[in-house]
């Protein structure tokens, strides 16, 4: 059975951008920067996917995907992310939603070391939404917001 908790994302989107300078070391220092995304439905809603492209940032250009997969048996939705700087899919975060929140669960490897991930979708709106990840490098117990992408939907130029 498809499921309509992504069918927000769907379109095209001008994003800005704030990412922490320093990660998991106390910095409070962010930069900002714009990007696009497109999101489009894969399998009557089964699925989606969605890129990311960022020409002008602090590292460089940015190019990325992401991939949602949800699990018709458990409802969890399993979301991949790809860099074209790696070049693969990454591990996945897992989850769902809750009184209009997702809230995604995972892990993954930064700057050499196992750290859990966070995803949070909120204030979903028709013409915007919010993304946020985080990291935790005590299992949880404390969480640092490292990127947070704020969508507006394109009207027609």
């Amino acid at each position: 059975m498809a499921s309509n908790d992504f069918d927000f994302i769907f379109g095209d989107w001008d994003v800005r951008n704030r990412r922490r300078a320093a990660i998991l070391a106390g910095s409070d220092e962010w930069y900002e920067f714009a990007s696009t995304s497109t999101a489009r439905p894969l399998w009557g809603g089964l699925g989606n996917h969605d890129e990311i492209v960022a020409e002008h940032t602090p590292v460089g250009p940015i190019r990325g995907a992401t991939v949602r997969l949800r699990d018709p048996e458990s409802g969890l939705w399993r979301l991949y992310w790809a860099s074209a700087a790696a070049g693969e899919l990454g591990a996945p975060v897992v989850g769902g939603f809750a009184d209009g929140v997702g809230t995604f669960y995972g892990h993954e490897v930064y700057a050499g070391k196992g750290v859990f991930v966070r995803y949070i979708w909120d204030a979903v709106e028709s013409d915007a939404c919010r993304w946020q990840q985080a990291f935790s490098a005590d299992g949880g117990a404390t969480w640092e917001t490292n990127w947070i992408m704020e969508f507006t939907r394109r009207t027609s130029r």
